[in-house]
């Protein structure tokens, strides 16, 4: 275990059982559709590089990059798009791939945005879901672990582009970030 990392919270073979049961799923819900997964990065790559492994489907992969978080621990409440989609949406099933839906920011801002390229519809998919950080009213339509209010690393989670690397999900000791 990394000594900056206070608990181990969900480890490498809870974490790929999860994908692995939420890949099926979104198998089961979106068969005969024209899917397109688009992952937000950075955080999101390693889990929509498992995902889509898990997904029996003819499907499409994009990637955009927005954040509401800069360097910072905490949001800024202001979005900005670093990199755009290259392709088309309309006509498609998007699911937004995040890593961790936090205080919503984000994924309210994406969902707005995505919209605007006329898909046929448009569904999230986070790994981790932190409702008690909420601040908009998004849910996750697929979620794999309901986190605590603490602060993640791990599993392409990073604190100041540090730890996306480890392969479990853990808690940042707090002098880290504090």
């Amino acid at each position: 275990m990394n000594k900056d990392i206070e608990s181990i919270l969900f480890t490498e073979a809870e974490i790929k059982a999860k994908v692995k049961e939420i890949g099926e799923q979104i198998t089961k819900d979106f068969a005969g559709k024209n899917v397109v997964l688009v992952g937000v990065l950075k955080g999101a790559f390693v889990f929509l590089s498992d995902l889509v492994r898990c997904i029996d489907l003819d499907c499409s992969v994009d990637f955009l990059t927005a954040s509401s978080y800069g360097k910072g621990a905490v949001s800024s409440g202001k979005v900005t798009i670093a990199k755009d989609v290259g392709g088309s949406l309309e006509g498609k099933d998007v699911i937004v791939v995040e890593d961790i839906l936090d205080s919503g920011v984000t994924m309210t801002f994406l969902k707005k945005y995505l919209a605007e390229r006329n898909p046929e519809s448009i569904s999230v998919c986070t790994l981790l879901d932190k409702p008690d950080r909420r601040i908009t009213d998004v849910k996750a339509d697929y979620f794999g672990f309901i986190s605590p209010n603490e602060f993640l690393v791990g599993y392409g989670l990073d604190y100041a582009e540090k730890y996306r690397n480890l392969p479990y999900i853990g808690i940042l000791k707090p002098e880290i970030y504090n």
